[in-house]
């Protein structure tokens, strides 16, 4: 929910259905790469198109995620004030207006979806990561829980 309010501008309530299906399509294709189709998909993306697999899935949550947020995108672009810009979305289609004329320009809808994804997989995927390591050495190690004195 902190990176969510500081790349959508706004937090979720932790019973948003929208919210729990964007958190489990996360989980599920974290769980979905380490299958064997799903990494002869990386190295072969055009041929596995065509087969059967765990990688269908990992390509269908992808693009539920994505619809996300390009739907927020197009949110922000209905309801922003460039003056008053809420989070990094409203930043980016700020620059996107001043870089109007440039035809070289990299800050268009496509770039500004794809990097809001960025921001937002990347912030959650990491974190929980971490999270989830650091409960595990704790779990298996309890003795440097209650060891606040000592140093290591």
């Amino acid at each position: 929910n902190i990176i969510c309010s500081i790349v959508f501008g706004d937090r979720f309530d932790y019973e948003d259905k929208k919210f729990l299906a964007l958190i489990d399509w996360i989980e599920e294709n974290n769980n979905l790469q380490a299958s064997i189709q799903t990494q002869i998909y990386n190295f072969f993306p055009t041929v596995m198109d065509y087969l059967p697999g765990p990688h269908q899935q990992l390509i269908k949550n992808f693009e539920k995620v994505d619809k996300f947020t390009t739907d927020i995108v197009m949110e922000h672009q209905k309801t922003r004030d460039p003056a008053c810009p809420r989070d990094f979305i409203d930043a980016f289609l700020n620059k996107m207006d001043q870089e109007k004329g440039n035809a070289d320009t990299k800050f268009t809808v496509e770039t500004l979806s794809r990097t809001t994804l960025d921001l937002f997989l990347a912030g959650t995927g990491t974190t929980s990561i971490t999270l989830r390591f650091a409960i595990l050495i704790l779990h298996k190690y309890p003795e440097i829980v209650g060891n606040g004195n000592k140093q290591f």
